[in-house]
């Protein structure tokens, strides 16, 4: 983000970086007219002197440490792509040994480029505080443009972190001026929000096609549906239970791949090695035409599961993943596959089961087995990514609420949501029942996986332009390099659209359509208790109002408005004249950032009249922050809530600790400890949680799409989901609610 000083500042851009700023001039005068605004945004704006997720460094042991547990869980899926890509690319055998050349070098060429060159050494490094996947890029870039179509544009929910001061220079007068279009787009903003999304969804569809593709049995189906069954049924345990046993034996494949690779190139010949040369690639074009188009279906098989380096990294670090997938993975996979290529060589009719007939005998069975585990943990990899993708569009509105177990104590990531497991589960079975095919379930995989490519990088290339301002010849050159080949994949899986390729459009369409009228309709209620708050007015006079009591007690009442009173707050009065002798207006702010430190995490004012006792408290949570119980909750608030009576006193009077040794200072400090003691007594007596049942409805002469979309779609999502009470974790005995219905 950027900002200018007073009139006479300096100009300077701001950015998170964790490195000193530049003092502007007259700080004193912005700091106090800051406060005289909004007491919020001085809080919101203070400076940390640490950065927050996973970006500290780490030590060489730890990273080798992790770049071991990465083996494990990161790449299940694509470690075991040599199971079935020569399959996807010659469903009809091999008819001649330079079209073989040339597929070989494709997925050599492939692998090289996108999960090594792109995701290891540029998509990585495009994370948000250490966190991974499409919503991380999304919250990087609305982190630094006004971007997002979330009600979180308010300084308390931008001015999170640290700040540096970058000197002028054309990338950043570039960056300003692409700055300034986007933001001043409303049909920008609405794409990149869909573009996000679709990657979101694009991700869910290869969770569900990826138990599918691994655990098909082309002779038992049935078999492939009961392994399917236990595996989301083990889910309630938590990966943390069997994440010791994943990298030992991802280990032991990626270790047989490279045996089985040399032992097939030095029995069958290495003259294969020459698919090292691109021309093969050339040649493979011009010798099959549309066949060599339509087979690169089945080469970006052997990149599935790249996503999985990027969405997985919050439980990592970008040197971890470097690290094993340069040294372990890459080179295990060359081999493989150029082995599998010398194989067929000398046996092209052996294209459709390469990798069992290719195995040396005496070890068939112990690889077969380890080979079943391995397609086990691909599987887990994607179903535990589904459910850390559903807790993240939890946290920014743009799901139904479910409910979310965090299976683990020590790793905040690893959650667990039985709803969505079992959705997936029957639709896992469904796809595996009804293509029976693991040539029609590669069609729908490909198409999945490289949208999801090709979202990232429009996503990547924009960070670039106006977050790390690239030079403008890299990006051209990366843009271009990638989206050309992507792009190229992209209609080659198309192609396949009728065999199985609609699928994962079909649910990416399905996914897109339920959070974007979910979102749409949390927007359109936040807008509207924005635009109907209370006036201040209203709280003076209530104060002056004989007529209503004040109960013994703490009570929170929640909202979405940062600033303001709710418009919930009079139906309260008016049904029930009373107010408690404590009350906090409490706004839960779910923020696209990964994870807020625990200082930064309640903001409060005081509503006035001062001695009426009331106060505005906003706590904001990022996506993969854990909320914690009710007890927790309340007392972390009330605590909070006690510094800020103390802090608000020295600031306001100007007051240091040498201060409270005078007269004076003594008779103002025991007000201060007189105003906590009042609500400490308030919360012995009790603590209630007030909630606004809103109801979201069409207006009468709304269009008839608009109706079904408001009435019944969304309607129907929200009375068959989790409720607010239950989401925040509202004891029910202590729960008042309200109702109140509105138009949009």
């Amino acid at each position: 983000m950027s900002g200018k000083g007073e009139k006479g500042d300096e100009d300077i851009e701001l950015t998170p970086a964790g490195e000193e700023k530049k003092e502007p001039k007259q700080r004193k005068s912005s700091w106090a007219k800051l406060r005289h605004v909004d007491s919020f945004n001085a809080e919101a704006g203070r400076i940390l002197s640490a950065l927050q997720g996973h970006n500290t460094k780490k030590g060489w042991m730890t990273t080798v440490s992790l770049a071991f547990q990465t083996i494990g869980v990161v790449y299940g899926d694509i470690g075991t792509s040599p199971l079935y890509t020569f399959a996807g690319i010659f469903p009809e055998g091999i008819d001649q040994q330079e079209h073989l050349l040339g597929a070989l070098s494709l997925i050599l060429y492939s692998i090289i480029l996108m999960p090594f060159c792109k995701y290891t050494f540029v998509v990585l490094n495009a994370n948000d505080n250490g966190e991974g996947g499409t919503f991380a890029l999304y919250s990087l870039l609305c982190r630094h443009i006004k971007m997002s179509l979330l009600p979180n544009q308010q300084p308390e929910d931008r001015e999170l972190s640290n700040y540096k001061l970058e000197t002028s220079s054309s990338q950043m007068k570039r960056a300003h001026y692409i700055r300034g279009k986007l933001e001043n787009s409303q049909a920008a903003k609405v794409a990149l929000f869909l573009f996000t999304i679709l990657g979101v969804s694009m991700v869910m569809g290869d969770g569900i096609l990826t138990p599918s593709i691994d655990e098909f049995s082309d002779a038992v189906v049935w078999i492939s549906v009961a392994i399917l069954f236990i595996l989301f049924y083990a889910q309630r345990f938590g990966t943390d239970k069997v994440g010791f046993s994943f990298a030992p034996i991802l280990t032991v494949w990626f270790l047989l791949l490279v045996g089985i690779g040399f032992y097939n190139l030095n029995r069958y010949g290495w003259s294969v090695l020459r698919a090292f040369n691109p021309y093969y690639m050339v040649a493979y074009f011009r010798g099959r035409a549309q066949q060599a188009w339509i087979s690169l279906g089945g080469v970006v098989l052997s990149t599935t599961g790249t996503e999985a380096m990027f969405a997985d990294l919050g439980h990592f670090s970008v040197r971890a993943i470097q690290l094993s997938f340069s040294c372990v993975v890459l080179p295990a996979l060359l081999v493989a596959y150029c082995g599998q290529a010398a194989y067929l060589s000398q046996n092209p009719y052996d294209v459709l089961d390469t990798f069992y007939k290719s195995i040396p005998d005496p070890i068939y069975w112990p690889t077969f087995v380890v080979a079943v585990l391995a397609a086990i943990i691909a599987s887990q990899a994607m179903i535990s990514g589904v459910f850390s993708i559903i807790t993240q569009s939890l946290s920014v509105g743009c799901f139904p609420r479910v409910k979310v177990v965090h299976t683990s104590e020590k790793y905040e990531g690893q959650v667990y949501i039985p709803d969505v497991n079992y959705i997936i589960m029957i639709l896992c079975i469904l796809v595996t029942i009804v293509f029976r095919s693991t040539d029609k379930i590669g069609h729908a995989y490909g198409i999945a996986v490289v949208a999801v490519m090709f979202i990232s990088t429009c996503m990547v290339s924009l960070i670039m332009l106006v977050v790390w301002k690239t030079n403008i010849l890299f990006i051209i050159f990366f843009f271009g390099l990638f989206a050309f080949i992507e792009l190229t994949y992209l209609s080659s899986v198309l192609s396949k659209f009728v065999q199985g390729g609609y699928l994962p459009l079909a649910y990416a369409m399905v996914m897109m359509s339920i959070m974007g009228i979910w979102h749409y309709a949390y927007k359109k209620r936040y807008e509207f208790e924005l635009k109907n708050k209370v006036s201040s007015d209203y709280i003076k006079q209530l104060a002056r109002d004989p007529r209503i009591n004040r109960v013994p007690g703490v009570g929170l009442l929640y909202s979405e408005l940062v600033h303001g009173i709710p418009p919930i707050f009079p139906h309260f009065i008016s049904s029930i004249p009373s107010v408690h002798s404590v009350l906090i207006f409490v706004s839960i702010k779910k923020l696209p950032i990964c994870k807020i430190a625990p200082e930064e995490r309640f903001l409060f004012r005081y509503v006035e009249p001062r001695e009426y006792r009331m106060y505005r408290c906003i706590v904001r949570y990022g996506y993969m922050d854990v909320t914690g119980t009710n007890k927790e909750f309340e007392q972390q608030l009330l605590e909070n809530l006690k510094d800020f009576i103390r802090n608000e006193y020295f600031m306001t009077h100007g007051r240091t600790a040498e201060d409270t040794t005078t007269g004076e200072g003594s008779s103002q400090i025991s007000v201060v400890e007189e105003e906590i003691r009042f609500i400490e007594r308030a919360v012995d007596e009790g603590i209630i949680y007030l909630l606004g049942e809103t109801k979201v409805m069409a207006k009468q002469n709304a269009s008839i799409f608009k109706k079904l979309v408001v009435d019944y779609i969304y309607t129907f999502l929200r009375n068959n989901f989790r409720q607010g009470e239950t989401e925040m974790m509202v004891p029910h005995t202590r729960l008042l609610r309200v109702g109140m219905t509105f138009e949009i």
